[in-house]
């Protein structure tokens, strides 16, 4: 490829991004943000200070996106009928701002007004008993690693330990920005095959584990949750946490008796707290159910619960005799499995964001 036609494809990609990103609408927001962040008393709330900090950084990271984006297209425009000495200047900005350009590409595939939401994620073992409950934990410590990567706030809520290894089920919240956005499509099953660490024969094993991502509306979330309608039950957390928590019930168990949906909290000390919590969940299930229900969508995670086992898979991990992750709707993979298990799962979210906006276009 010439050094026009590298500029021209440049150009065209780089206009494409730039002319979908309203920077006067950023501009705007930023100022709001900074506003807020003079108001003392809504500026103790840690929680409420750390979502207006990360947002606001994000913000200006986009604008800084644009404006050297902006900058490198102008340079290069000016560089097509130069000397070679420029030319080559040229061509070292357009590299400079490839990840820049990605950057805002992957800014503008967050559709859904749930996408800055807090991300539920809840991880549940599948057919493979043991090897299967210690693949579940695996990837929990992957998603945890992940947040811990992208300077999220990680909180596991609920907890049920495996038989002897591993997990059955764990629940974790993670908050960051636009935390559900870049996670709601981890939901499906993830299989694993390696040689089992059960086995005294040291054969290799296939072990499967379910993952449902949900967004945690809060504020936002309308949806009428009616006391007759719940059972309520309290049990001693089986987490660490210190004696008071073990001693005492403080653990919640919240069961809604016309969809069914069951779903627990036992993070928090008081009992109180946990039910809050718990009610939150709840409100945000009832949500997703309530959207696949307007929407008629039969792949929505409460609308359409798949068995967790062979054939139900979106992606495959696999350590032995060969090392590998690919997932299977995207095609993404890499050798580096090791890599992976340690939480950097950014290229498989990439890809999963383009795949799907590409499906709703279609």
């Amino acid at each position: 490829m010439d050094f026009k036609e590298q500029i021209k494809n440049f150009i065209d990609r780089a206009e494409g991004v730039l002319n979908c990103v309203n920077t006067s609408s950023l501009e705007n927001e930023k100022a709001m943000l900074e506003n807020l962040s003079l108001d003392y008393e809504k500026m103790q709330d840690g929680t409420f200070a750390k979502s207006v900090g990360s947002r606001k950084k994000e913000i200006e990271d986009l604008l800084y996106c644009h404006k050297k984006i902006a900058s490198a297209v102008k340079f290069a425009k000016d560089a097509i009928n130069c000397e070679e000495d420029m030319q080559t200047l040229a061509l070292e900005e357009i590299n400079d701002c490839q990840n820049l350009i990605e950057k805002l590409e992957i800014s503008l595939l967050y559709s859904g007004k749930e996408d800055n939401a807090p991300a539920l994620i809840e991880i549940h073992s599948g057919a493979g008993g043991e090897d299967a409950q210690d693949w579940a934990q695996m990837l929990a410590n992957m998603y945890l690693k992940f947040a811990t990567n992208a300077n999220f706030a990680a909180t596991t809520l609920d907890i049920s330990a495996g038989d002897g290894a591993g997990i059955k089920s764990q629940t974790i919240k993670i908050e960051g920005s636009h935390a559900y956005g870049l996670l709601k499509y981890e939901s499906g099953v993830h299989r694993l095959v390696r040689i089992s660490p059960f086995d005294s024969n040291a054969r290799r094993h296939t072990s499967f584990a379910s993952v449902n991502v949900f967004p945690m509306i809060e504020d936002e979330i309308s949806v009428e949750i009616k006391p007759e309608e719940i059972k309520i039950d309290t049990f001693r957390s089986g987490g660490a946490g210190g004696q008071n928590v073990n001693k005492t019930e403080s653990a919640i168990r919240i069961t809604h008796q016309p969809t069914g949906i069951v779903v627990s909290c036992q993070n928090e000390r008081s009992q109180i707290q946990n039910k809050t919590e718990a009610l939150k969940i709840l409100a945000s299930k009832l949500y997703l159910l309530k959207q696949a229900e307007q929407n008629k969508e039969k792949d929505k995670v409460l609308a359409l619960q798949k068995k967790i086992e062979w054939g139900n898979q979106i992606r495959s991990y696999v350590l032995a005799p060969y090392t590998l992750v690919k997932d299977l709707r995207t095609g993404c993979e890499t050798s580096n499995v090791n890599k992976v298990m340690a939480g950097n799962i950014e290229d498989f979210i990439k890809a999963e964001l383009k795949y799907f906006a590409n499906k709703k276009e279609e």
